[in-house]
């Protein structure tokens, strides 16, 4: 018993600041182990010592509360207190247990004890219930079985706490089977809410996958079933060995760690490894050193938790199956039907023929997955050829790796109709995939900081092979069927997937990932005997994984030029339908909250007029002049259908440029028209809202007598309004009107749906243009959380046009709020004429780019200017380059 302890007894009462003294203890407790902890040492005392201390606490109320009726009533811990696992803001659970339905002796006794422990600032979890009720509430509820099975005596009458165990007992309500069967859906159901996978980029290292709670449901079958007081048992019924178990309590300890720190870090109980207090952690575990690159401190601390996470998800896969055979089969002797010569079938699981198997033959260790994609019956690996493929990691050397007939196994994974996406995220499980790929090693647990990935680098490369397995599979053809259509061009989907496997596999690595990925892969294709062009179309795809999303998001794909250089690229309606392919799971695979309709309408668009173009040939690009009549003769059609006389129409379109009808497309310049038709000058600014565009975003529409600072003006108050500017095309007519759209979404990604929210735009804006200021109302462009603790460095770059038509100036810095209508200052004070800007923000990086001239509308090619221009930006965005 420490000394705080023992200064918690019942002479406090007679003292009149008796809940000052009792908080001030409190108070004390909690400095002390927080003195007491050290990242480095194993926290399980703290733990207990935290427990014995409340329980001190409590048994003193009770007795001062309760009186004589403390030995009548009894009061117990469950949940983690009832573990005597109490980290610092842990919640403290208790269970009063009453003798009888008739409270009226105590009802008032009992109501103070309570309010006494809050006000003392301990807010319990607490119920009140007879024995009965507990066993009620039990039956119908396989959370409150679970809490009471953990229940601990803490004070009063025992003779309940023994009636009460008595009743709870598998023979009389849950038996084991049953709850091991409920306790796997509520896993299920858990794992379902963080996608299945414990590798986001801010775990939950309680509820995720591979957490805290994994442990619990093991302890928690486990004792169900054996009544066990303790996980050690696990040795004494040869569900691990020693050294297993000893690994299962290593890993623990490690998480154990980091959520006290967590909590003490946040004064809170807080369980979600968010980036706000990921460097904090690396530093107090020891991974920040001097002379270290950005954030490389984070991500050591990040990986050394990912791989605890692993290890404790590749056990708990193990018992949890060894226990669905005792529990849910019975000790039964299991027939094994033969698979192979190799492995067989045992209760559904694939069990290695014996325990030399892998030493005999190697080349086992990839022919078992082959055997699972083939065999859809299986459920998964037994545990002990689990345990016997861990140990023989070692076996995939040089040789094996180099061996044709395990190159030829590998590779069929790869072609099997079913299966590869579970089989390789086990291969990833096992460590199979690190051992045959050295270089994948390099990113399993790696985390990503560019604030738009959510997974670590192996897990967002396994989603993208899912995502690509999706377009193969008459399920998912509700969710992109475009995608499933040119699939079912593609084939050879194998190269799909491995173009997949290796698209990331150089991140973390100095120089361009997607160069040195395209060396790794070609250094595979070599080693596996793949065709000339398989390879080739491999390593371009590797290569250029990123030049779609890109060229869709940054460039005018409306401009003929762009698109002639995209299909340049592009070479081939093969290259372009596996390309497109990849684009879509790869932006899919990042983040799910990034794929919206805009990215879906702009990846069609530009896969479509590519395809058009390769269809026709590189060697016949679309004249300009050609283009420029089909969109004026398509707009004219259209407008004379719905009654707008061509005098009319010629009359709106005379001051419009021909670079006008190139940019727009014809359905844009019809509604144009119609607009300008029918407005007054005494109208302007004219400001319009369609809701759904081809794109399906919105498109505002600004027309009005050029002034300057329209732009800065425009976008200063869509981004007050909450929303994400995608694309701005600012024209100015040879009479000095200017006709600017800006295509937009909510914050969300959604688009716009409520008239009374376009009616407010419009509004708003036209407001403002009018009064020339935006008012400061509060701006409701939320920036990210993360975007505070990972700022993006800015970096300000200029490109020739390839036309020499303008200058287009790449800025890469944080998104945040008013970063367009800056921007739109600068080139206001430096003389600038913008024609079009292309946003991308991903996360909260913004990439974007500015198509300008100066103000005789020549491009700006003088080094001195531009760095003028340069410097002022950066003077705009309060940062330096």
């Amino acid at each position: 018993m420490t000394a705080l302890n023992k200064n918690i007894n019942a002479a406090i009462f007679a003292e009149k600041d008796s809940l000052q003294q009792f908080k001030q203890l409190l108070k004390q407790k909690d400095a002390e182990l927080r003195q007491k902890f050290n990242p480095h040492k194993s926290v399980s005392k703290l733990l207990k010592e935290k427990s014995d201390f409340i329980d001190e606490i409590l048994s003193c109320c009770w007795q001062h509360f309760l009186g004589e009726h403390a030995s009548q009533l009894m009061l117990c811990a469950v949940g983690g207190y009832g573990r005597r696992e109490l980290f610092p803001y842990s919640d403290i659970d208790i269970v009063v247990l009453l003798d009888s339905d008739d409270t009226s002796a105590y009802q008032e006794t009992l109501a103070n004890f309570f309010t006494f422990l809050w006000d003392i600032g301990l807010k319990p979890g607490q119920s009140v219930r007879t024995i009965k009720q507990c066993v009620e509430a039990a039956i119908s509820d396989q959370t409150i079985i679970t809490s009471l099975m953990e229940n601990r005596l803490i004070t009063g009458n025992t003779a309940l706490h023994k009636a009460l165990n008595q009743q709870i007992t598998p023979d009389k309500i849950w038996p084991s089977d049953q709850f091991f069967a409920a306790k796997m859906e509520e896993q299920r159901l858990r794992y379902a809410k963080f996608h299945d996978t414990a590798y986001n980029l801010e775990p939950n290292i309680k509820e995720g996958p591979g957490g805290l709670r994994d442990r619990q449901v093991i302890a928690w079958v486990f004792k169900r079933h054996y009544n066990s007081s303790t996980l050690k048992e696990l040795i004494k019924y040869g569900f691990l060995p020693e050294s297993e178990y000893f690994e299962l309590v290593a890993a623990l300890e490690v998480l154990w760690r980091i959520r006290y720190a967590l909590h003490l870090l946040t004064n809170r109980c807080e369980d979600r490894l968010i980036f706000d207090y990921q460097r904090d952690l690396a530093r107090q575990f020891g991974f920040s050193t001097e002379h270290q690159e950005y954030n490389q401190d984070v991500e050591q601390f990040m990986q050394f938790y990912f791989k605890t996470v692993l290890g404790l998800e590749r056990l708990n896969e193990m018992l949890l199956q060894l226990f669905n055979e005792r529990f849910v089969s019975g000790e039964v002797i299991y027939k094994s039907i033969p698979l192979n010569d190799k492995f067989v079938a045992i209760n559904g699981y694939l069990e290695a023929i014996d325990d030399t198997l892998f030493e005999r033959h190697p080349l086992a260790l990839l022919e078992l997955f082959l055997v699972l994609e083939q065999n859809s019956s299986i459920k998964g690996v037994r545990a002990t050829t689990i345990r016997l493929i861990r140990k023989s990691l070692h076996l995939i050397d040089d040789a094996f790796r180099k061996n044709k007939d395990a190159n030829r196994l590998f590779i069929e994974a790869f072609r099997q109709p079913r299966g590869i996406t579970d089989q390789l995220r086990r291969m990833n499980r096992y460590g199979i995939l690190a051992a045959y790929i050295p270089c994948f090693a390099n990113i399993v647990a790696r985390m990503q900081y560019d604030l738009f990935h959510i997974y670590t680098v192996d897990e967002h490369t396994l989603f993208v092979i899912r995502n690509l397995r999706r377009f193969a599979l008459e399920k998912h053809l509700d969710e992109l069927p475009f995608c499933n259509d040119i699939f079912l061009l593609i084939p050879k989907p194998e190269i799909l997937y491995l173009a997949g496997l290796f698209h990331d596999i150089a991140k973390g690595r100095s120089g361009d990932h997607s160069a040195i990925g395209e060396e790794i892969a070609r250094e595979f294709c070599a080693q596996h005997d793949l065709s000339q062009h398989d390879t080739n179309l491999i390593c371009w795809l590797v290569r250029n994984h990123l030049v779609m999303s890109m060229t869709a998001q940054r460039k005018d794909i409306s401009d003929p030029d762009v698109i002639h250089q995209f299909a340049q690229t592009v070479g081939s309606i093969e290259y372009l339908n596996h390309l497109y392919l990849l684009t879509v799971a790869d932006i899919r695979a990042t983040n799910p909250e990034l794929w919206n309709a805009w990215k879906d309408a702009l990846l069609k668009e530009l896969y479509s007029v590519t395809y058009s173009a390769l269809h026709r040939g590189l060697q016949n690009p679309v004249a300009l002049a050609d283009r420029l009549l089909e969109n004026k003769k398509e707009a004219k059609d259209e407008l004379i259908k719905l009654g707008i006389s061509e005098a009319v129409i010629l009359k709106s379109w005379q001051h419009a440029g021909d670079d006008y009808f190139l940019r727009y497309s014809a359905d844009e310049i019809a509604w144009h028209t119609i607009a300008i038709a029918s407005s007054r000058e005494d109208d302007l600014p004219l400001v319009l809202l369609r809701p759904q565009t081809q794109r399906g975003s919105a498109e505002v529409f600004v027309y009005t007598k050029n002034e300057e600072a329209i732009f800065s003006l425009s976008t200063a108050t869509l981004d007050q309004l909450g929303l994400t500017i995608l694309d701005a095309r600012i024209m100015t007519t040879t009479d000095d009107y200017v006709l600017n759209s800006f295509l937009v979404l909510e914050q969300s990604g959604e688009p716009i749906n409520e008239l009374f929210r376009e009616v407010h735009i419009c509004t708003a804006l036209r407001n403002n243009l009018l009064l020339r200021e935006v008012k400061k109302h509060k701006n409701i462009h939320r920036q990210s959380r993360q975007a505070k603790h990972f700022p993006i460095p800015t970096s300000i770059q200029f490109h020739a046009d390839p036309l020499n038509r303008h200058t287009i100036i790449e800025l890469i810095t944080t998104d945040h709020a008013g970063l367009l209508s800056k921007i739109g200052r600068a080139f206001v004070k430096k003389d600038i004429h913008l024609h079009s800007a292309k946003i991308t923000t991903i996360g909260s990086r913004a990439e974007d780019m500015f198509y300008i001239t100066d103000n005789q509308s020549h491009p700006i090619t003088d080094p001195a200017t531009q760095e003028q221009i340069r410097e002022e930006i950066l003077k705009m965005l309060g940062t330096t380059g």
